[in-house]
């Protein structure tokens, strides 16, 4: 049974930083690229960052380009998002999401295997 298991949300202040993590189980890790997707109410979910399996190619979208980095530790089975000069506007759940992709930037919410089950985020102005 594949998990995906987020942890690192809560309540922030804006300009904080938030480093967020996704523990792996029940999948070959290292045969998936991963990504980070959030959903705020009423909005869809959007593909933040992602990166392929062995973490040499990372894609960002316009929403945490420059404040943002993706990394994976493939012997740990982790990945994490490592957030910073955080706006209320980033407040949503953060869902953590595996798919068999080699090209990163074409990972799609429609396209994802398995995800996990989100972890909420909320940035005080």
């Amino acid at each position: 049974q594949v998990q995906l298991v987020e942890s690192g949300g809560g309540l922030v202040q804006a300009g904080d930083s938030l480093r967020l993590s996704c523990a792996a189980s029940g999948l070959t890790f290292d045969s998936y690229a991963m990504g980070w997707f959030r959903q705020a109410p009423g909005k869809d979910r959007e593909l933040l960052a992602a990166i392929n399996w062995s973490g040499s190619s990372t894609y960002y979208t316009d929403s945490v380009k420059g404040r943002s980095t993706i990394s994976r530790d493939n012997a740990e089975n982790t990945v994490y998002l490592q957030m910073n000069s955080l706006k209320p506007d980033d407040t949503a759940v953060y869902y953590c999401a595996a798919q068999a992709l080699l090209i990163v930037r074409r990972m799609t919410s429609e396209g994802v295997d398995y995800w996990g089950q989100g972890t909420q985020v909320t940035v005080a102005s």
